[in-house]
């Protein structure tokens, strides 16, 4: 019944990705009245001036383009001509790093918390204040006393991804059964050994959702720093590619952005699964 369901699940997707594509294509396949303009003008302004094609690619030319970039994605031309393998190694590179930062600090501080009301009551007023802040705003001020593009849009991912981990972490910590506690007081288990034992392997299915959620926070965010400080990433490639009016190229981004966030999701979204156990 499962493996019927996921087949039924295939084919209803891969139809809808067909009428998607079909429509998208007649879309855009048509053309437009043009009017006289000057020679200049029309020369920069291209085909799409001058004979009324609509100027958004439609899927066989995104499909082409993809396939020019995934020939050789790992190109370096200069500092604005970087394959787009280099560009979203720099923004996996930099998730990476700020989400491990992130990782660091909120399991520790989530077992405390969770595991201490008065830690709880103490640390509530500033994590209320800061979770709200949208991680962009951090940017100006990571970026003047950082004085790095670079390490200020890895501070940017640490905070974006800090809030989600330490929140479901103070949850699956505070909600572990307290007959399992109590079984463990019961014979003498000390708290560190009471964390690692006890507390963790029940609250982790908890941990992972927060960092399955922070994850794609991560991805999500990056793109908005990296246009904002530009240089290298996938986010500073879809804005130099619009400044160049290339929507093929932007479009492209997109859907390689996607696909990069659906593996990591699923990478987390596995790991998750192995931690869950029934009850």
């Amino acid at each position: 019944m499962t493996r019927s369901l996921t087949l039924r699940a295939a084919v209803l997707s891969l139809t809808l990705l067909a009428a998607i594509l079909l429509a998208w294509q007649v879309a855009v396949s048509g053309t437009a009245k043009t009017e006289a303009m000057d020679p200049e003008y029309a020369a920069l302004m291209g085909a799409t001036a001058t004979t009324g094609k609509s100027a958004m690619p439609g899927p066989l030319d995104v499909g082409a383009t993809l396939w020019q970039h995934l020939k050789d994605p790992f190109y370096d031309r200069g500092p604005n001509d970087k394959g787009l393998g280099i560009q979203l190694a720099y923004s996996i590179g930099r998730v990476a790093l700020g989400y491990g930062l992130a990782v660091l600090v909120a399991i520790p501080v989530g077992f405390l918390i969770g595991m201490s009301p008065l830690m709880s009551r103490a640390l509530d007023p500033y994590i209320q204040i800061l979770k709200p802040v949208s991680p962009l705003a951090w940017m100006p001020l990571a970026l003047y006393t950082i004085k790095d593009s670079g390490l200020s849009a890895i501070f940017v991912i640490f905070i974006c991804s800090l809030w989600p981990m330490l929140i479901n972490t103070v949850f699956g910590v505070s909600g572990t059964r307290k007959e399992w506690l109590n079984v463990a007081r019961t014979l003498e288990v000390g708290p560190l050994r009471r964390a690692f034992t006890v507390i963790l392997p029940a609250a982790a299915p908890t941990i992972l959702t927060g960092m399955r959620i922070s994850i794609g926070i991560a991805w999500l965010v990056i793109v908005a720093a990296e246009m904002l400080v530009g240089g290298t990433g996938i986010g500073y490639f879809v804005w130099n590619e619009w400044n160049n009016l290339s929507i093929t190229n932007v479009i492209t981004s997109i859907l390689l952005i996607g696909l990069v966030g659906m593996v990591l999701d699923q990478l987390l979204a596995r790991a998750q699964r192995l931690v869950t156990f029934p009850e």
